[in-house]
């Protein structure tokens, strides 16, 4: 059974124009996500036309520059773009924040020839892209990582392997953080690598338990070159632009979280008004209004969080530790909301006649990617306790 169309959040929104771009996004999920999402899931098919159309319409580009073809957004708005998708289809709000997060590197770190070069086509829909961080050994301890480019002449070579790639295999490019020194941050640099470059391949996509449509594969680098030029930023600054991706990623995947239980709530609410038992919609009965109650509270304190946290941002202040608790609370509520909405439809939640079980297994990767929630715990309890 496909969701239910999307209901329209009230929203503050700083201009005329966001308002039309979330007119424009709630269009495009009723008519080409939803009607494709449950088919694409259980077949597990990725829907590369479908970020084609998002890049036509201006939606792959929102937070960049106009000068290179980007939408030049406030976080603040394009996060709720995110959400808008993300309540339609997990796999491609997710997709769109990747896409944002690989952008990121060459947007605020490339010089204005690489960017000039480059991130026109990035954004513009024809190209999608992929961050390479995390290795088979390193997830968390991200500076432990052994991917390694070594200069030869004009060219780095690159040896090793990268993992968890969203869209690892099917991006056009991708921003690669790699090993160009010695061991630990100082030696780490990010180069921006063509998807099909010689000797680079895809290991199969990870059997997972949701997000089916999205593939995630490892990446092998065997003598992978590349040209110097593609150095992002300079030798040894690969640690310092990852962090600084991660902490707008990290939002994008609270926005994220939060679309999806929209869409959860919006389930459960709509089933708990015609579902009939004892003679009465069994909304009627406070145990269940009282969950609903709570599903909605949790949803609207996590949207205010990581627009609060998308409002620092853009005025330019720091933002890292509001993003570790958006990331926190927003992926936490994801996974109780879904939770209690699979519980609203008692054995029909269970089925997957309706999405609400769909929901259920994709919020559980939400508390693991961009940093685990143990990590944004520490990160967060680092910020309050240092002098």
């Amino acid at each position: 059974m496909n969701a239910a169309p999307v209901k329209p959040v009230e929203r503050r929104l700083p201009s005329e124009e966001a308002h039309a771009l979330l007119g424009l996004t709630r269009e495009l999920v009723e008519r080409e996500l939803l009607p494709r999402a449950a088919e694409f899931e259980a077949a597990g098919r990725f829907p590369r036309e479908v970020f084609g159309i998002l890049g036509e319409a201006g939606l792959l580009s929102l937070p960049y520059a106009e000068q290179y073809g980007g939408g030049e957004q406030p976080y603040e708005v394009y996060l709720q773009v995110l959400e808008e998708l993300a309540a339609g289809w997990l796999a491609v709000g997710l997709g769109v924040s990747v896409h944002t997060l690989s952008c990121h590197a060459l947007a605020g770190f490339g010089t204005d020839g690489q960017r000039a070069a480059w991130l026109p086509g990035m954004l513009s829909g024809e190209q999608l892209g992929a961050y390479c961080l995390s290795e088979p050994q390193s997830g968390s301890d991200a500076a432990a990582l052994r991917t390694r480019a070594e200069l030869s002449g004009d060219q780095y070579v690159v040896n090793g392997t990268k993992a968890w790639i969203t869209h690892g295999g099917r991006a056009d490019f991708y921003s690669a953080i790699v090993r160009t020194g010695e061991e630990g941050p100082r030696g780490i640099s990010c180069l921006l690598i063509p998807g099909d470059a010689d000797h680079l391949s895809a290991a199969p996509p990870e059997h997972k338990m949701g997000m089916n449509s999205s593939p995630t594969a490892q990446l092998h680098f065997d003598g992978v070159r590349v040209d110097r030029e593609r150095l992002v930023g300079e030798p040894g600054q690969g640690f310092q632009i990852a962090l600084a991706a991660l902490d707008s990623g990290r939002l994008g995947i609270a926005a994220c979280a939060i679309g999806v239980a929209q869409a959860a709530l919006d389930q459960a609410v709509e089933y708990a008004g015609t579902r009939r038992q004892f003679g009465r919609p069994i909304a009627d009965f406070q145990g269940l209004s009282f969950m609903l109650a709570d599903m909605a509270t949790q949803i609207e304190a996590g949207r205010a969080l990581y627009l609060s946290a998308a409002r620092l941002r853009d005025a330019g202040l720091p933002f890292t530790k509001e993003a570790a608790m958006a990331k926190l609370f927003c992926t936490d509520t994801a996974m109780k909301v879904t939770t209690d909405a699979v519980q609203v439809l008692g054995g029909y939640g269970y089925t997957q006649d309706f999405p609400a079980e769909r929901y259920m297994r994709e919020a559980k990767v939400l508390q693991i990617v961009e940093g685990t929630n143990q990590i944004q715990r520490l990160v967060i309890g680092r910020h309050l306790t240092r002098v």
